[in-house]
C-alpha cells in the first residue's frame, strides 16, 4: 500500500516536472526572437500600413515621411554598419569619430530620401517574400523579395541581413540587380578623388553624391 502510494505520487511529480517544462518551452518559443525574414516582412507591412494611412500627408510633406521611415527602419537597419562599408577601411581608419558620426548621420538622412521618393510612389503593387534558397552562413542571411507593377514587371530584391546582438538588422539591399552598398562605394571613393581626398568636404557633399547614384541607378535599370 505504501509503495502504491510512493509510485502515486512519483507519478503525480512527474507529471507536475513534466507540466512544468512544457509550458516553460512553449514561452521560450513564445519569446524567441523574429527569424530574419520575418523581420523583413512584419516592417515592409508596418511601412506599408503607415504610408497608406498617410500618404496624401506625406506626399504634401516629404519630411514627415522622412521621420516616419527613420523611426520605423531605424531599430533593423544597421546603419553604423553601412555607412563604414561605404566609406571603406582605406578611409575610415584615418577618419576622426566626429567625422565618423557625420557622415553616419548625414548617409541616413540622405539614405532616406533615396528610398522615401521611390516609396511616395507606391500604388498598390503586390509584394512576395520568397522561400530561403542555397546555404546561409551563420549569422548572415539574404531575403529575397519580389515586387510587381501594375503592369505585371517584376523587380528582384534582397536584402542582406545580420545578426547582432540577438536580432536580424539590414546591412545591404540588392534592387533588381543593382548592388545599392556597391554603387555607394563607387560614388564615395569617386567623390574622395574628385575632392582631392577632402574627406570633409566628401562627408558635407554626400547628397550630391547620392542625388548622382540614385541617377546612375536609373540609367542602369
Amino acid at each position: 500500500m505504501i509503495s502504491l502510494q510512493s509510485n502515486m505520487m512519483s507519478f503525480s511529480a512527474i507529471r507536475r516536472a513534466f507540466l512544468v517544462f512544457v509550458l516553460s518551452t512553449v514561452s521560450l518559443l513564445a519569446q524567441a526572437a523574429p527569424t530574419a525574414a520575418e523581420v523583413v516582412k512584419g516592417t515592409t507591412d508596418q511601412l506599408l500600413a503607415d504610408l497608406k494611412a498617410n500618404k496624401q500627408l506625406y506626399k504634401q510633406d516629404p519630411s514627415e515621411f522622412y521621420a516616419a521611415l527613420d523611426r520605423i527602419l531605424a531599430p533593423v537597419v544597421d546603419m553604423e554598419g553601412i555607412s563604414k562599408g561605404v566609406m571603406t577601411v582605406r578611409y575610415s581608419r584615418g577618419a576622426s569619430p566626429e567625422q565618423m558620426k557625420r557622415f553616419e548621420d548625414n548617409f541616413k538622412t540622405s539614405l532616406m530620401r533615396f528610398y522615401g521618393n521611390a516609396l511616395l510612389e507606391y500604388d498598390n503593387q503586390e509584394i512576395r517574400i520568397l522561400p530561403v534558397g542555397g546555404k546561409q552562413e551563420p549569422g548572415r542571411e539574404a531575403v529575397n523579395m519580389e515586387v510587381k507593377d501594375s503592369k505585371g514587371t517584376v523587380y528582384p530584391l534582397s536584402y542582406t541581413m545580420v545578426e547582432m546582438d540577438g536580432s536580424w538588422r539590414m546591412r545591404n539591399v540588392i534592387i533588381n540587380g543593382i548592388n545599392i552598398g556597391k554603387l555607394f562605394r563607387d560614388q564615395f571613393a569617386q567623390s574622395m578623388k574628385d575632392h582631392g581626398n577632402d574627406l570633409n568636404k566628401v562627408i558635407d557633399t554626400w547628397a550630391e553624391t547620392v542625388s548622382k547614384a540614385k541617377q546612375a541607378s536609373k540609367e542602369s535599370a
